[in-house]
């Protein structure tokens, strides 16, 4: 049987990661531009997914469907798909790869067809998978994440609790290029359980890599609430980038503590005033249009955004309900003018990136990385 990998651009990691993962075991994934062959898989995002339905439908191949959209909305994608892998991939779709190489039905845990759906029996062990082979991709160091922001999948995709490669393995497979860059909801929660730093741990791993490491950026962006002088002094210490990208979402403490955020806006202005006090310069992101926040919160959104863009970058997004967080159904609100008007300035002035009107290229844009 002939098995193949739809490119899509935003899924680039998910197929070195499952290249190097079914390639262990003997199945080799055919990079293609269009369904073709016995299998194509795809991974999706709830932000790609409506371009690729039509043609998943239409596909004259078993289709297998996998990614944060089809483990957020698995029944929608199973109405297009024949089979739909649920939460982690590295395990599973190698078994229904087997399944179906050897004239199974494909009925197995962690995958639907159908109606037919059983939950996965297994949970993924960082370590007993490689983060890419032939295909290079980001090293994957940290798994999950203990917060529940209101707009955010990765925890119900991955859970609350965090798993961590090992320093070995992580620290073997930077010997395989230049320049390493990690995949990680927060990468200063190396080691940790997500809440309490362990920058002895974060230390550790950054003194056995022995390459350029950018630690910090996209995309391992980190929480504002974790900059301090102790972890800014270890990227300044071992890593090669200048920029730090952290999280600040709102200007307004109400919104963050309704998003369920965990840090307040004084915690993103102290992380601000440490990295401009290191030489560090902050790259902070922002959600505009959250469904419940009121004219005076998007106001306050602004004033933190004309803060922060005096001494590093803004990256705006527009707010988009995403399937299977608490906010799923919860429709964007309007920008304000100003909003709009200050977001175009300071675009325009190259001190702001993001989409804050069109959210369909949301992850399209050009992500700054140093």
């Amino acid at each position: 049987m002939q098995v193949n990998w739809r490119i899509i651009h935003a899924a680039r990691n998910s197929f070195a990661v499952l290249y190097a993962t079914c390639e262990r075991e003997g199945i080799h994934l055919n990079p293609v531009d269009a369904p073709t062959g016995d299998i194509t898989c795809y991974s999706l995002t709830s932000i790609s997914a409506a371009r690729y339905q039509k043609e998943i439908a239409e596909a004259d191949c078993i289709t297998v469907v996998g990614g944060p959209h089809a483990t957020a909305a698995p029944r929608e994608v199973a109405g297009y798909a024949d089979y739909v892998v649920i939460g982690e991939g590295e395990y599973t779709l190698p078994r229904l790869l087997f399944n179906l190489i050897r004239g199974g039905d494909g009925r197995i845990p962690g995958v639907m067809t159908g109606d037919w759906y059983q939950t996965a029996d297994t949970t993924v062990r960082l370590d007993a998978f490689p983060p890419f082979s032939e295909y290079k991709g980001y090293i994957e160091i940290s798994r999950g994440c203990p917060f529940s922001c209101g707009y955010c999948q990765t925890p119900q995709i991955f859970g609350h609790c965090m798993r961590h490669r090992s320093v070995d393995e992580i620290a073997r497979y930077t010997q395989w290029h230049s320049q390493s860059r990690f995949v990680t909801p927060n990468a200063l929660a190396y080691g940790s359980d997500g809440v309490h730093p362990r920058f002895d741990k974060v230390e550790r791993l950054l003194r056995a890599c022995h390459n350029q490491v950018f630690f910090g950026t996209f995309p391992s962006e980190v929480r504002p609430e974790f900059i301090c002088t102790m972890s800014l002094d270890l990227i300044n210490r071992y890593c090669t980038n200048t920029l730090l990208h952290f999280g600040a979402q709102s200007g307004s403490d109400t919104v963050l503590s309704r998003l369920k955020r965990g840090h307040t806006v004084a915690d993103v202005l102290t992380a601000v005033d440490l990295c401009r006090e290191n030489g560090t310069t902050p790259v902070v992101d922002f959600i505009v249009g959250l469904p419940f926040e009121t004219d005076e919160d998007q106001r306050a959104t602004l004033d933190l955004i004309r803060e922060v863009a005096r001494a590093g970058t803004v990256h705006v997004h527009r707010f988009i309900p995403l399937p299977g967080t608490p906010l799923a159904h919860s429709p964007a609100r309007p920008l304000l003018p100003e909003t709009e008007k200050i977001c175009g300035e300071l675009a325009l002035r190259g001190h702001l990136t993001g989409s804050w009107n069109d959210p369909e290229i949301r992850f399209l844009h050009s992500r700054q990385i140093p």
